[in-house]
């Protein structure tokens, strides 16, 4: 279902020239789609951020009370040249949120519009730094994560999937995707019997899950370990926000060439394309609005973990 487009978003990111403007262009057949680039430029080199709009028949931005549904791939960069000669693990984030596009894109054109709008933002950096860390060295990124929230967060998306390789770790043994718990405003929610179902429909497997902390749901630049950046996009939204891992049994770095598996790629993208025909559609809830105000009546507001606390 969503291999093809894998493929395509693979085969422009796995050079030493790709760009946002080259991404764009794969776009270029769907009229109704929206495609923006814009070059930033970081202590650490430039990366273009791409932002694509599928409009769905009764979305906001046709005047419509369609929710509006977010789709971020999350990575460092998809290459870290000179340094490392071709596409890194960390790109399956991109690639899958490219891909998951272009099937939405697609779909529109074969009479499968959604109801609501769709948001996939992600950036092209192919020649981003890498960073030390536990188990295995990550990537880094060109710029810096309140500027990557700002390029990729838009504020209409009512709720978030935020799709990132997650293999460096010995915590998520599973080779495939995983998905966490719902993380909204500072809380670590219940995991999403809705995002279970889609899952276990999607994999034809049982839903795999993985552990997230306190800290994973702080921001960069605290200090504290995170598992990766999967969940920064929580620290700058309101939104519910649940992370897509893309995993693999064996610990690899974020930085490792020739780890990227189309299949894997493939079934993130799949998962998040059901996910949004649901979301926009009312069928999916990302988490218990009922029960997210009794927590919040019981203990109060937890904003302060979307912070970097006190100084």
């Amino acid at each position: 279902m969503t291999l093809k487009q894998t493929l395509l978003a693979l085969d422009v990111m796995d050079s030493g020239y790709a760009s946002g403007e080259q991404v764009k262009q794969l776009f270029k057949d769907y009229a109704d789609v929206s495609v923006t680039v814009t070059v930033v430029e970081g202590e650490k080199g430039s990366t273009d951020f791409i932002k694509i709009v599928i409009p769905g028949t009764n979305g906001k931005s046709k005047g419509g009370d369609a929710p509006t549904f977010g789709i971020i791939g999350r990575l460092g960069g998809i290459g870290a040249r000179p340094s490392r000669i071709g596409l890194v693990s960390d790109a399956d984030g991109a690639v899958a949120a490219v891909a998951s596009a272009l099937k939405l894109a697609e779909m529109q054109t074969r009479g499968d519009s959604l109801k609501g709008d769709v948001i996939i933002t992600t950036h092209i950096c192919p020649d981003a730094p890498t960073r030390p860390h536990e188990p295995v060295d990550f990537m880094d990124s060109p710029v810096d994560i309140l500027t990557m929230n700002k390029h990729e967060i838009v504020p209409e998306m009512e709720a978030i999937l935020s799709i990132d390789t997650t293999k460096g770790n010995r915590v998520i043994n599973h080779k495939g995707i995983a998905i966490s718990p719902t993380v909204k405003e500072g809380y670590i929610l219940r995991v999403s019997e809705d995002l279970l179902r889609i899952m276990e429909m999607t994999t034809g497997q049982i839903p795999v899950t993985f552990p997230i902390t306190t800290q994973d749901i702080t921001p960069y630049g605290n200090d504290l370990y995170h598992i990766n950046s999967i969940l920064q996009p929580a620290v700058a939204t309101d939104a519910p926000v649940v992370g897509v891992a893309v995993t693999a049994q064996s610990v690899v770095p974020g930085c490792g060439t020739g780890a990227s598996h189309e299949v894997d790629i493939a079934s993130a993208a799949r998962f998040a394309v059901e996910v949004a025909k649901e979301m926009t559609n009312g069928t999916c809830e990302f988490y218990n609005k009922a029960e997210f105000d009794r927590i919040l009546k019981l203990y109060g507001s937890m904003k302060v973990l979307q912070t970097l606390g006190n100084q």
